[in-house]
């Protein structure tokens, strides 16, 4: 807080994905913020992990669907009373809502936020964030005519009707009422430029997911459909410039060199080792056809147009500030990276990775690829990460999911010929800790490299009890796995052909991290190759 004790900016909708992000660049340009949520949880430990300084953070429980007072307590509302910005990033996102639930935050709860400032004696601006698909109306409408609002939620469906009614509401009412108001048109919004951090896996991440869990047979649209993207980053960071550098206005904030549709899946394909679809079905056609046969949601459609936007205000803006938008093709690998490593929502990684060039497929790769004290091998198990429960445990970490295994493509060398290549950087002699499935190419490498392993660490089969979360993979995961096992199958004749290799054999997170400090001699267990 300042030294009057209040706060100069508030954030409507501050846990939402958007919401929290312009809260962290607020803080991060020395700005005092009143976060307001419904349930504010654990947004001061999200802040605190990312870097940000929150003794200038008040967190507020409010509702913007509770009434005219916004859900606020008296307390707060005079506590509020000298904020200068107001930024209302709140709304429900998700297609297939109803109208009634779509409307009470993303319409009602919006205009509500513009009478609420109008009551701030010392307001600067709000800054309403609306969509990049709504907007473009010179003079806009409100209230609009009972029977074409009927028509636009029928047409547009409940989210995109809402953010086309709540546009215009604010728009209008804003200007009636005096309020300075600036409205941010985002696009797409993708993960963090750097961390590829999401914390949103509805729209364009629904695609990535159906791109690689092999359930997109053909791209909807033509060759010149472009669906715009931001990173979270740059989308908040001009937002929380706005006040400082803007009069008014409405701003389209998107990287216009984002690749057009087809191009950008091929991109992605590429670098998540699957394949892209060939065909192209027109929009108009989608709409035609049944959902069940189009595998599309119809409120995404108009989503996917050839439309083009003027980002010419926006640009001027960020130029004023200082930014730029980060390469956007570098943006959308880690963004996918991030995605496929949580799972699209499923397990947020402990461990984020991303994918690389192994032994001339794509392998995922997580942690210290050069210097690592231990390196974990993902075995047979269908999941996000099934080491999750002790990396934390174990210091500096590499983990890999094993060609054709968890996340990473089939290879074309043999395994072991891909783990040489793996660990070819690695400048340490690390503790390898696998699934028994994985033992011959790893004694194998043992074997050969003796001065290059400090341990090598088998766990059984019923290693994982914890049970891993299940996640989306890749098409023919079960398949390859059934070959592994086959591999595996014989421990006798492993035995035979490396015995001569010193192994351990851990059934426990504890077992492991003693046998990395040379406390756990070489044991058999039921399952283990020396049992």
């Amino acid at each position: 807080m300042d030294s009057a004790g209040r706060s100069d900016s508030v954030v409507f909708g501050a846990t939402g994905f958007l919401g929290r992000w312009i809260v962290l660049h607020l803080l991060g340009r020395g700005r005092t913020v009143a976060a307001v949520a419904r349930r504010p949880g654990d947004l001061r430990d999200w802040l605190v992990a990312r870097g940000a300084v929150v003794d200038r953070l008040e967190l507020v429980t409010g509702d913007l669907a509770a009434g005219d007072d916004l859900g606020l307590s008296a307390e707060d509302n005079a506590r509020l009373a000298d904020v200068r910005d107001v930024f209302n990033a709140a709304g429900v996102y998700r297609f297939g809502l109803r109208r009634e639930e779509a409307v009470p935050v993303n319409v009602d709860g919006a205009v509500r936020v513009v009478r609420w400032a109008k009551t701030r004696p010392k307001l600067r601006r709000l800054v309403h964030v609306s969509g990049y698909r709504v907007g473009r109306e010179p003079r806009p409408r409100y209230p609009i005519p009972d029977a074409e609002l009927a028509a636009l939620y029928r047409s547009k469906g409940a989210y995109e009707g809402s953010k086309f009614e709540a546009d215009a509401a604010v728009r209008v009412l804003s200007e009636r009422l005096g309020v300075p108001l600036t409205v941010v048109n985002p696009s797409t919004v993708i993960g963090h430029s750097v961390t590829g951090e999401a914390g949103q896996y509805v729209g364009l991440a629904e695609l990535v997911r159906d791109l690689w869990t092999g359930k997109l047979p053909a791209l909807p649209g033509s060759a010149r459909t472009f669906v715009p993207v931001v990173t979270v980053d740059h989308f908040a960071e001009f937002t929380a410039a706005v006040p400082e550098h803007d009069a008014a206005g409405s701003h389209w904030v998107l990287d216009g060199h984002t690749p057009e549709l087809p191009a950008l899946v091929r991109l992605l394909a590429a670098h998540l080792g699957v394949r892209a679809p060939k065909l192209k079905v027109p929009v108009g056609l989608l709409r035609r056809l049944p959902a069940a046969v189009a595998r599309a949601d119809p409120e995404t459609l108009s989503f996917l147009s050839e439309d083009r936007y003027d980002t010419a205000s926006a640009e001027r803006i960020a130029a004023t500030a200082g930014l730029s938008h980060p390469p956007v093709e570098t943006a959308l690998r880690r963004w996918a990276d991030r995605l496929v490593a949580d799972g699209f929502g499923a397990a947020p990684a402990v461990l984020p990775g991303g994918f690389h060039e192994v032994a001339g497929s794509r392998a995922y790769v997580a942690g210290a690829r050069v210097e690592p004290d231990y390196v974990l091998l993902q075995g047979l198990e269908p999941s996000a990460e099934p080491w999750r429960e002790i990396v934390g445990e174990l210091g500096s970490v590499l983990t890999a999911d094993l060609p054709g295994l968890g996340r990473s493509a089939p290879s074309a060398l043999a395994p072991h010929d891909w783990l040489a290549e793996l660990l070819a950087p690695v400048r340490t002699r690390p503790v390898i800790v696998a699934h028994q499935a994985a033992a011959e190419p790893v004694l194998r490498f043992a074997a050969a490299h003796p001065d290059r392993l400090a341990t090598v660490v088998l766990v059984p089969p019923g290693f994982f009890t914890a049970g891993p979360v299940a996640v989306p993979s890749r098409p023919g995961a079960a398949r390859r796995r059934v070959r592994w096992q086959r591999a595996a199958a014989d421990p006798a004749r492993v035995r035979a052909r490396y015995g001569t290799v010193p192994v351990v054999f851990a059934a426990s997170g504890a077992e492991i991290v003693a046998a990395g400090e040379g406390r756990l001699g070489a044991v058999g267990h039921r399952d283990g190759l020396g049992s």
